[in-house]
């Protein structure tokens, strides 16, 4: 029984290091890996080397080998990330404003681990400090943690929400009362993240950033049935809310010059239908939430931009803009 706990444990720490240390541009020795074997206490030669990673190729690990000098070397090509894929991760934590700067640096450490030491040492030397504000709240994980829970058991949370006034100190909002939602998804959108929820109490969804969360606790009491059918309707929902934040949706037609096509596509979606009305121009019919958001996206294309219908929004719009002239 010893000596079979012995021949296990050989073949993980075989395994992890040749995982951890080799790919094709590193493969590993046979008296290297016998001699990094033997400084953890594992006794190893040529011979059983040879027999346990046949071993390990027949169960499906996929160990590669190739001559290097006169002896012959091994390494681990296949792994479940490639070089891109996590540059793309790590590149994207951060970017992320709502990840602090301390578990910044935590994550792109061990998302450069996954893809060995040797490249972990090329993909953190070509990290790029994006100078993204980051946010501060560390609680943002436990948040995560416990909403994914909730979400999971369909269960109610309790949690205290807060803003940030002038000297970056927080005021809770309706004085530190807590809120009682039923949670429905976690969205990631435009650097933050957010609890979709609704409120059976007001009978309508809600959003709330996590990095303003605190003190979340599962309750044990479900979520309701309405609660339970709007997940169905998570794209919807997001489609309407985060393009446009809340406020009424509608469908609106906008004339713009061909310079805004990417914008109106990076916007409203890729599927967007848009007819030419012009040599240089294309209008477009798009649903939106009306919103002051709304607005302050129309009028920073002031002049490329036009909104044709519907006739009370051309009024509205109209009217904000006199009140900007003053």
């Amino acid at each position: 029984m010893v000596q079979d706990n012995y021949r296990k444990i050989k073949l993980l720490r075989l395994l992890e290091l040749l995982r951890q240390d080799t790919d094709e541009q590193h493969p590993m020795t046979t008296s290297q890996i016998c001699a990094r074997l033997g400084q953890i206490g594992i006794v190893c030669d040529r011979r059983t080397l040879s027999k346990d990673i046949a071993l390990l190729n027949e169960q499906g690990y996929e160990i590669m080998d190739t001559p290097v000098g006169h002896e012959k070397g091994y390494f681990v090509e296949d792994r479940s990330f490639s070089v891109p894929e996590l540059k793309i991760l790590m590149d994207a934590v951060q970017a992320a404003s709502f990840i602090t700067e301390k578990k910044t640096a935590e994550l792109l450490e061990k998302i450069a681990v996954l893809g060995g030491s040797h490249r972990a040492e090329i993909l953190k030397g070509n990290v790029v400090n994006f100078k993204t504000a980051k946010h501060s709240n560390e609680q943002i994980f436990y948040n995560v943690d416990a909403l994914e829970q909730a979400i999971d058991r369909q269960k109610k949370v309790l949690f205290r929400y807060f803003d940030l006034n002038e000297n970056c100190e927080k005021v809770y909002r309706r004085d530190g009362h807590r809120y009682v939602v039923e949670p429905i998804a976690l969205i990631f959108n435009e650097d933050n993240y957010y609890l979709l929820c609704y409120s059976s109490r007001h009978q309508k969804t809600s959003t709330y950033r996590l990095d303003r969360m605190e003190s979340v606790e599962l309750l044990d009491e479900c979520i309701t049935e309405k609660a339970l059918e709007l997940k169905s309707e998570i794209a919807d929902y997001t489609e309407q809310v985060f393009k446009m934040y809340a406020g009424d949706a509608v469908d609106i037609v906008i004339e713009f010059k061909d310079n805004l096509i990417g914008v109106v596509f990076d916007k409203f979606g890729e599927d967007t239908k848009m007819m030419r009305c012009g040599p240089d121009k294309c209008v477009a019919t798009v649903k939106v939430q009306i919103s002051p958001v709304f607005w302050g996206w129309l009028f920073q294309f002031a002049g490329e931009m036009k909104l044709l219908s519907p006739d009370n929004l051309i009024e509205e719009y109209k009217a904000r803009a006199k009140l900007i002239m003053g």
